[in-house]
């Protein structure tokens, strides 16, 4: 249990107090700020760490098969749990708005893409193919990691969260990141094509 697996094991534990807490916010029956400024402080913090640990085990040579696995399974629950989190009622007004603008098919995409990319990921290296990430991934994790707080941060000091302005922000930052999102699966998808194609011999 080298330093960099610790850092990953600590951001799991900061997306588990980041979930527990943002599970007490509704918009109309617990509007508290605060449980969302911490949030997204939480969140910030947690995705510092996802470069932090891959940046000191490359460096220190500490590159293992179980930071491998635990490394990218933390970003997705992170990350895809935060989505599922603002896709839900607590973020839905008296009057049915739902002020994050995150749609249920949305999530359904986010969680599609990550589902496809970490098959083909292990498809491909069982096939013995290279298949890291690349800077459309990276990209992509940058995206949900900057949208996810500052769209916390929007609800949290708007004092009318449904208000045109707010509404507007935040449509262009979720369909940013769903466009990009997508669009970053499609390298992957080129990157596999030789071995998506072969035939099995058996």
């Amino acid at each position: 249990m080298n330093l960099p697996n610790q850092i990953t094991l600590t951001r799991l534990l900061l997306a588990i107090v980041f979930f527990a807490l943002l599970s007490q916010f509704d918009i109309v029956t617990a509007p508290e700020t605060w449980i969302l400024d911490t949030c997204a402080i939480l969140f910030m913090v947690a995705a510092m760490t996802d470069a932090l640990d891959g940046y000191l085990a490359r460096r220190n040579n500490q590159v293992t098969a179980f930071g491998r696995v635990l490394d990218p399974f933390v970003d997705k629950v992170l990350v895809c749990g935060a989505f599922v989190f603002l896709a839900g009622g607590n973020f839905r007004t008296e009057d049915g708005v739902q002020i994050t603008h995150m749609k249920s098919w949305m999530v359904v995409l986010i969680l599609g893409r990550e589902l496809l990319v970490t098959g083909l990921r292990g498809f491909s290296e069982a096939k013995g193919a290279a298949f890291g990430a690349n800077i459309y991934g990276k990209a992509k994790m940058m995206f949900q990691s900057g949208a996810i707080p500052v769209i916390l941060f929007i609800i949290a000091h708007s004092k009318e969260p449904a208000a045109d302005a707010n509404r507007l922000a935040i449509q262009i930052i979720v369909w940013s990141t769903v466009i990009v999102t997508t669009l970053s699966m499609l390298p992957y998808l080129y990157q596999s094509k030789d071995i998506l194609t072969q035939t099995d011999a058996s």
